[in-house]
């Protein structure tokens, strides 16, 4: 669930919750049936808050899945046409 928030930009629990449980595209993406309990956005806080806190199982698990998403196509590198700067010289 937290993908699809990521990747539609809602920033809310609360909110992604409820994007879950009326849009049928996410439910299924989620493997949610129609009669399916979309889980209680305090859960997302309680894990990130609590077993998560001094974790960075999450983070990498996110990159894993984005970078197999830009692999196959999925996602467009967006910051591959960004400059940053470095000491030195500007670094592509």
């Amino acid at each position: 669930m937290l993908l699809v928030g990521y990747c539609y930009g809602v920033r809310s629990e609360r909110r992604l919750c409820e994007e879950v449980h009326l849009n049928l595209a996410y439910r299924w993406f989620c493997r949610l049936g129609l009669d399916g309990e979309v889980p209680d956005h305090s859960t997302f806080s309680k894990n990130r808050h609590g077993r998560f806190r001094d974790c960075d199982l999450l983070r990498k698990l996110f990159e894993t899945v984005v970078r197999r998403c830009m692999a196959e196509g999925l996602v467009m590198d967006v910051f591959s046409h960004f400059v940053l700067p470095s000491r030195d010289r500007y670094v592509r």
